[in-house]
């Protein structure tokens, strides 16, 4: 059995940097001579990347008591880590308490039990069985193991177990912050009641379940049930009213955080008419509270704008996250389909399009000014800043946000425009192509996402950069900053190859 390893060292310096060189002893069995070799290379690659490791082979000399350097080794307060290899031969003699390895399971069961100190011991898995489980010790069945049975993800564990060593893990716990300010209302209605119906639709698409269309018909329209709690009310503690619309808004992050979950589930997997019918008919039911209600306790347009900016952010994260997966059509329907809603007051119209997902918000420009934040755009960075809570990378918000800029002007006449990209103020961070055209360089890929755009031809699209450039006006500018459609499109580089 021949032995090839990489040095993870090579891989993880900052590691070693400027941290206290751990103490760490290798129990193992002396299954074979390949056996042996692994251990002897794994013990090598722990010191090259700065680990005091103690193994009998180094550090147990002729005529050295075995079991006594075993029992020190094993209760050493300066021996900080502990490595059990488990392979097979190891977990026979360690349940059957046999030889030396039978002799330091005696003396680490109760260790590793102790609350105080079972962060020392870390079983290493060297060999499965063949249905693939694990073989690890009966005392330690319960435990995470760090698996380092599969030469394909070996560096990846190696680097995991190189961070438990210098306790260098790679998430850690944040800091504790500060109780969010609108909690000190007791406003006990804010919770939303839809974690269960959000896991249930996931766990549906994630096994293709039969019924999966309808958990999300019912996550969606429970939501929207449940966004009624959102309703500010006056604000009885002398509390600013755009201090409120913050605090909701902050306060909705887990629950926007779950419907984004599903929006990537469907992204990925569930792409069928009924779904698509349900995302329409989702963002459809949300619409009427982008608007005041008649009875608003404030005569200026503000009272729903903790309801503007989070369904604006959904609208865009929705794009952001279809486009990605490239859902073009899916995408194209949300963007092209109007949405229906009853008489609104003071709204003439029973139809809507895309850009009425993006609403000015008043209270931010009241907010900027109050605190005299300077920021060029508040609604920019607080996007921005809640992008750092997912998954999703914060450039294909801009991504959706410049598909929905060109879409509104391709589908518009001339001055009628309402889609105002708030995240491009960010674009100057991102300066290449965005990632949808720079693939469109390829001739099909371009005729995939074309639907996206609304467009037959690239010649639709040159028509539109002319205009821009013709009208600068037409693009939106933040003191000194802007951006070039023409380059984030790469528009020269469009079907210029099969």
């Amino acid at each position: 059995m021949s032995v090839s390893l990489k040095n993870p060292a090579l891989l993880s310096p900052v590691l070693c940097h400027l941290v206290a060189t751990p103490r760490l002893f290798i129990s193992y069995s002396w299954s074979n001579r390949a056996h042996e070799a692994w251990v002897l290379q794994i013990a090598t690659e722990l010191r090259d990347s700065g680990v005091d490791v103690i193994l009998d082979k180094w550090d147990l000399k002729e005529g050295d008591d075995a079991h006594a350097f075993m029992e020190q080794m094993v209760s050493d307060a300066s021996i900080q880590k502990v490595l059990m290899i488990c392979d097979e031969d190891y977990v026979t003699k360690a349940d059957e308490r046999k030889g030396g390895v039978g002799t330091e399971t005696q003396i680490i069961t109760p260790e590793i039990y102790s609350a105080s100190v079972q962060a020392k011991f870390v079983a290493v898995v060297r060999e499965r069985r063949p249905n693939g489980e694990p073989f690890l010790p009966i005392h330690y069945r319960s435990r995470i193991y760090i698996d380092l049975s599969d030469q394909a993800t070996y560096t990846d564990n190696f680097d995991k177990l190189l961070r438990w060593i210098f306790d260098k893990p790679v998430h850690k716990k944040p800091a504790l912050g500060s109780m969010p300010n609108f909690l000190n209302d007791d406003n006990s209605d804010f919770k939303l009641a839809t974690s269960s119906r959000c896991r249930s639709a996931l766990e549906a698409i994630r096994t293709n379940s039969a019924n999966a269309d309808g958990l999300i018909k019912e996550y969606f329209d429970h939501l929207i049930t449940e966004f009624k709690k959102l309703r500010l009310s006056a604000p009885q503690d002398g509390t600013v009213f755009d201090d409120t619309v913050v605090a909701s808004i902050d306060a909705f992050l887990p629950y926007r955080n779950e419907v984004i979950s599903v929006f990537a589930s469907i992204a990925r997997f569930r792409d069928t008419p009924e779904v698509r019918r349900s995302l329409h008919r989702f963002f459809e039911g949300l619409i009427p509270f982008l608007f005041e209600p008649s009875n608003s306790f404030y005569l200026h347009d503000s009272s729903a704008d903790n309801y503007r900016f989070i369904i604006h952010e959904l609208f865009l994260y929705c794009i952001a996250l279809l486009v990605k997966n490239e859902r073009f059509q899916l995408a194209a329907e949300l963007i092209e389909t109007d949405y229906y809603v009853p008489r609104l007051a003071n709204n003439d119209s029973e139809m809507f399009s895309f850009e009425v997902m993006r609403k000015h918000m008043d209270s931010l420009v009241t907010r900027n000014q109050r605190l005299k934040l300077s920021h060029l755009s508040l609604r920019a960075d607080m996007l921005e800043q809640r992008s750092k809570h997912t998954d999703v990378p914060f450039r294909d918000i801009l991504q959706a946000d410049f598909i929905l800029f060109l879409r509104d002007h391709l589908d518009r006449p001339a001055g009628s425009f309402h889609w105002y990209p708030e995240t491009l103020l960010y674009v100057y961070q991102h300066a290449a192509a965005f990632e949808v055209f720079a693939r469109s360089k390829s001739a099909r890929y371009f005729d995939s996402m074309k639907p996206l755009l609304g467009i037959s031809s690239k010649t639709d699209l040159a028509d539109l950069l002319d205009r821009f450039e013709k009208e600068p006006q037409l693009i939106p500018k933040w003191s000194y900053h802007s951006f070039s459609p023409r380059a984030l499109t790469a528009f020269e580089q469009i079907g210029t190859k099969p």
